[in-house]
């Protein structure tokens, strides 16, 4: 029983880190869209609609598959975190769902007026912000042990979100989102100044990051107690803070000697590893303080046929998400490797 739910919790856990890697990504060419300026401006938006447009339905397969295993593995949990945090979901996936309808009629031009487009642009933009924030702020609420369930059965909602530590996890979130879309967006071009503009918001959302990374512990000390002990007062902790910064600088030389192939793999290396360290901290706990990975598990016969089902349509959905990025994205990922 306690294999196979953490095995379950694994699955969750996997599924948040592919969803970073490649839906978060669509989400920071969103972010770049909104801030875009200049005259190459227009430029920029064409070439993140171009990287986002064959792939950006199937990145969220991730985030429905954490849902799936989370309401159906660990039902208690799915019930606490709907219920206490009803207000950031609920906004989460409004701005998922406006997101996509948006980019379908702002990059496809479904609407032929120019004005139209452009509050569809608006929009797409806008809620490419907000995504990513709430995410992270819905991640950092689970962590602080601000969420009781005793509470949340009485009174509802919670206001464990609201506050300084789940609120700089999103903005960790939203950067990472960032940094990752502006170095995956270099290998979307030939252009060297797009290369160049992109390699620059690189540089400068990778600071972010590094900043956010401090400024979270820092945060979680008061703000999270329990997950800051179990994040830095483990025996793996220098380990993974090694790793961590190591990714970090890796990325940021490779950028700044424009050495891309390298910069993608150190950035995409320190996203995972952030989220594995948030996963190792988080456990054995789903939601501090109150609920456990063994405690919110489902039936054993549940969680095996859960599994079971997992494996069966992962022999599926690689091979042919990896057809779909070789047909529609096989020089950006496999093979654009070249230098101005």
């Amino acid at each position: 029983m306690h294999d196979l739910s953490l095995l379950a919790a694994g699955a969750i856990l996997a599924s948040l880190i592919l969803y970073a890697l490649l839906g978060g990504a669509d989400f920071g060419g969103g972010v770049w869209d909104l801030l875009s300026r200049g005259p190459r401006s227009p430029a920029h938006r064409a070439l993140i609609a171009q990287a986002i447009g064959p792939i950006w339905e199937t990145n969220h397969i991730w985030v429905i598959v954490a849902v799936v295993i989370l309401f159906t593995g660990f039902p208690h949990a799915f019930a606490l975190v709907s219920t206490a945090l009803f207000l950031p979901v609920t906004l989460l996936l409004a701005g998922i769902v406006l997101r996509g309808a948006a980019f379908a009629f702002h990059s496809y031009h479904l609407h032929d007026e120019e004005g139209e487009r452009r509050r569809w642009g608006l929009v797409f933009a806008g809620s490419s912000l907000i995504t990513p924030l709430l995410l992270g702020v819905v991640i950092g609420a689970v962590s602080s042990g601000g969420i009781r369930a005793a509470e949340a059965a009485a009174f509802g909602a919670s206001r464990a979100w609201l506050a300084p530590f789940p609120i700089s996890v999103g903005f960790l979130t939203l950067s990472v989102f960032s940094y990752l879309a502006a170095v995956y967006l270099i290998f979307e071009t030939d252009d060297p100044a797009l290369r160049e503009d992109f390699r620059l918001r690189a540089l400068w959302s990778s600071a972010a990051v590094g900043v956010l990374m401090v400024i979270v512990p820092l945060l979680a000390r008061r703000g999270a107690q329990d997950f800051h002990h179990s994040l830095l007062g483990s025996d793996w902790s220098p380990g993974l803070v090694f790793l961590a910064a190591t990714a970090a600088l890796g990325a940021h030389v490779s950028l700044l000697l424009r050495s891309y192939p390298v910069a993608r793999i150190c950035a995409a290396a320190q996203a995972v590893i952030i989220l594995a360290g948030w996963g190792a901290a988080q456990y054995p706990f789903l939601v501090r303080p109150d609920v456990t990975v063994p405690a919110a598990a489902s039936p054993q016969a549940t969680l095996r046929f859960l599994l079971i089902a997992l494996a069966a349509g992962g022999m599926f959905l690689f091979p042919a998400i990896g057809w779909l990025f070789w047909v529609f994205k096989k020089d950006a990922v496999f093979g654009r490797t070249r230098n101005p």
